[in-house]
């Protein structure tokens, strides 16, 4: 990849762009407009100067999936081995694990009222246990939503009013964590192939990823751009950015930095895009961000 583009200006500057802390809307402004106050500037504009519409250095660029209509087609084939796989083995565990959580729901109903030291410390096992018991029933969901990627109920999609809709619905979990939602859509997109509801779960996991990335809040920024015979969604944060050691195996089943992840949100984002015959990459800049790109062909 050659020198990095010029970048523009940062993105809270356009007046194009969304930001989606709540207000009140003014009297005479329409309905749908842009909602950047003047005032308002990026938590960091530098890494915003850098990630939002250019191109990284090769050392930058730390990871990427490659795409294709033939990597599609055989991903689609190796998950339906591996979901008549998963399938089997889900109901083997699904089945004892739901009887052992409901055995210790009613064990923890006869220590509600504990009257001895031993009554206590047998009910704050339980309630370990019952823990631990959802855990393991997270885990099973999620390995089963990353195997059994289905068959694709495509449909001629608008990109721009999927990503708002999930913006819309993502907003007040934001804010609670002071992350702040900023959208900039690109006009004239043509529609995309898509199935909204699976590739939702795709970039729905990008934004929980972000903010994870942003303990003490930061900035959520989704763009959408045409670049050739592609559409790009962009998401970017303002967050720690992603060490060298680790951006090569962040796409990895199982592989999670994170204490109780599951290490499946990002490999089951990346076969949900490669399903759709698009790519995913991620590029990096430490202590100031990270950019995803979701790279669709264009219907």
């Amino acid at each position: 990849m050659g020198a990095a583009t010029a970048a523009p200006a940062a993105l809270a500057d356009r007046p194009d762009a969304r930001d989606h802390r709540p207000r009140e809307a003014r009297p005479d402004e329409p309905r749908g407009a842009s909602h950047v106050p003047q005032s308002t500037t990026p938590a960091h504009p530098i890494m915003a100067h850098h990630l939002i519409g250019t191109a990284l250095e090769p050392a930058e660029a730390v990871a990427a999936a490659p795409s294709g209509p033939d990597v599609a087609r055989r991903l689609r084939e190796q998950n339906a081995q591996i979901a008549q796989l998963a399938g089997g083995l889900a109901h083997e565990i699904r089945n004892p694990l739901s009887t052992l959580s409901l055995n210790l729901d009613l064990l923890a109903e006869d220590f509600q009222e504990p009257e001895t030291p031993r009554e206590r410390r047998a009910g704050a096992r339980i309630e370990r246990l019952k823990h631990e018991a959802r855990r393991l029933q997270d885990i099973l969901e999620n390995f089963l939503r990353f195997a059994r990627l289905q068959d694709l109920r495509i449909a001629p999609t608008d990109l721009n009013a999927v990503v708002e809709e999930l913006c819309d619905f993502y907003e007040p979990q934001a804010s609670t964590r002071g992350v702040v939602v900023r959208t900039h859509f690109a006009a004239g997109l043509p529609r995309l192939r898509l199935d909204a509801d699976a590739f939702k779960q795709a970039v729905l996991n990008l934004m929980l990823n972000a903010e994870h990335a942003m303990p003490d809040g930061g900035e959520l920024i989704l763009t959408t751009r045409r670049d050739g015979d592609e559409v790009v969604l962009d998401v970017v944060d303002t967050g720690c950015g992603i060490p060298e050691d680790v951006a090569a195996k962040i796409f990895d089943p199982f592989f999670s930095t994170r204490k109780g992840g599951t290490g499946l949100g990002l490999p089951t984002t990346r076969n949900i895009v490669l399903a759709h015959g698009g790519s995913i990459e991620v590029q990096s800049v430490p202590n100031r961000g990270s950019r995803f790109s979701v790279r669709l062909p264009a219907a």
